[in-house]
């Protein structure tokens, strides 16, 4: 089987065990743990050492990882690849049954700018984290589930009820959104048939669970198509693909003397403001906290910061075969010609010509393809991870990431060669 295609097959099984930021970080751990990463927590004393591989788990949602050189230099300063773990899609409301005469629904709201009406007629599960009575009052017990099973589906209105629906609808987030999930008969709880469910399946009893955060995800299996393979048609891509991309960068770099690091992040749908989003101080303090236990001064850990290097991946727009008029007159991003680089004089991309001139050698010396992403003049273009992280850690940054179709939508799409393109470009770089 051809390189591309391999990294293809492993994304679309990655996809299926992805399916929201709390299942992302568990597969992420357990690759890392089965490739000789030791955990770190968060708040003990650290012991850490040149040659070491370290992970920490950020509060179940985000993750760090780094790969410390044998013969690590603080002349190198650190580099740092930095991706999102979360969506856009349903999240389960507290009190979530909904009785409507025969039928059961559950309660949602909406995370992030997801296209809604993609949403509907998909058979669609649930995936999150539960939290439950414990001995310890501020250490509740958790547990990170994913029913698999498709248990929900969000039906249209038939077109002979609605006539004018080809000429275009706005559905309604609170009253069009709600997924339908049973049929309420006399032998079962009629008030919390859903919370009855999830306590069967967590083998929880219903009265200690507290809280929860559950998220419905696509349950549409992902897949290959094209008439040569083309293309990979799947939920999540956005951002599963840089996700999987970190991992396989950081396990492939062998034999080298950098500090390599790959940050997870949560929240990077709905803004990034949260203690494990980008948006804060986190990713700064653990730095910190690494290289005093390394044994370096604070300002030798500036030093790292200021002669280091952050890379942001997340997918870009690519060229739409139904809407070319959508992409910038002579900058053009269709699927399978290789990562994109992206740029804005805003700054909503944190990208400098210095910067991307690094990342276009670190493609040319290693036969990477890749193109140039900048946004119509009359369209605002959609901010990364990057440049928000960037604020607590000034170095250079470049964003980059993998072209796809329909952004945002329940299925996405993008080049079945683009995948494997940006796990070399991240090997490479960790490498360089």
């Amino acid at each position: 089987m051809k390189e591309y295609l391999v990294s293809a097959e492993h994304l679309t099984d990655m996809l299926g065990e992805c399916t929201c930021q709390f299942t992302t970080v568990k597969k992420s751990i357990q690759i890392l743990k089965d490739n000789g990463f030791n955990e770190l927590k968060l708040n003990d004393n650290w012991r850490i050492y040149r040659g070491g591989k370290y992970y920490i788990n950020i509060y179940d949602s985000s993750l760090f990882a780094v790969d410390i050189g044998t013969n690590y230099d603080i002349r190198n300063g650190m580099k740092i690849v930095a991706a999102h773990t979360d969506h856009p899609c349903l999240c389960i409301k507290p009190n979530p049954e909904i009785k409507k005469n025969k039928y059961g629904l559950c309660n949602v709201e909406i995370y992030g700018g997801m296209i809604l009406n993609t949403w509907l007629d998909r058979p669609l599960s649930a995936a999150g984290k539960v939290t439950y009575r414990s001995e310890e009052t501020f250490r509740p017990n958790t547990q990170i589930f994913d029913f698999r099973k498709s248990l929900f589906t969000i039906p249209n209105i038939a077109i002979h009820q609605n006539h004018e629906v080809n000429k275009g609808i706005e559905l309604n987030r609170q009253k069009d959104m709600i997924p339908l999930c049973t049929i309420i008969n006399d032998t079962m709880n009629k008030d919390n048939f859903f919370i009855n469910y999830l306590s069967e399946n967590i083998q929880v009893p219903v009265e200690d669970i507290l809280d929860f955060e559950i998220y419905i995800y696509n349950n549409d299996i992902p897949e290959i198509i094209g008439l040569n393979d083309d293309f990979i048609s799947a939920p999540r891509l956005d951002n599963i693909t840089s996700v999987v991309a970190a991992l396989e960068g950081i396990i492939e770099c062998k034999n080298h003397t950098g500090f390599n690091a790959i940050a997870l992040f949560d929240n990077e749908e709905i803004g990034s403001r949260t203690k494990q989003g980008a948006d804060s101080s986190l990713l700064s303090m653990i730095l910190e906290k690494m290289y005093l236990s390394l044994g370096f001064e604070r300002s030798e850990y500036i030093d790292a910061i200021t002669s280091g290097f952050f890379l942001s991946v997340d997918v870009a727009h690519g060229e739409h075969p139904n809407k070319m008029e959508k992409s910038d007159i002579t900058n053009k991003n269709p699927l399978n010609n290789g990562i994109v680089i992206k740029r804005a004089c805003s700054q909503t991309y944190g990208t400098d010509s210095e910067s991307i001139a690094i990342i276009e050698q670190v493609c040319l010396e290693n036969d990477i393809p890749y193109q140039k992403f900048v946004s119509r003049s009359d369209v605002s273009t959609g901010s990364t991870l990057g440049g928000l992280s960037n604020k607590y850690l000034p170095m250079r940054l470049v964003d980059v990431g993998v072209p796809i179709l329909a952004m945002h939508s329940a299925r996405e799409t993008m080049g079945s060669k683009d995948q494997r393109a940006l796990e070399k470009l991240i090997i490479s770089f960790f490498m360089a």
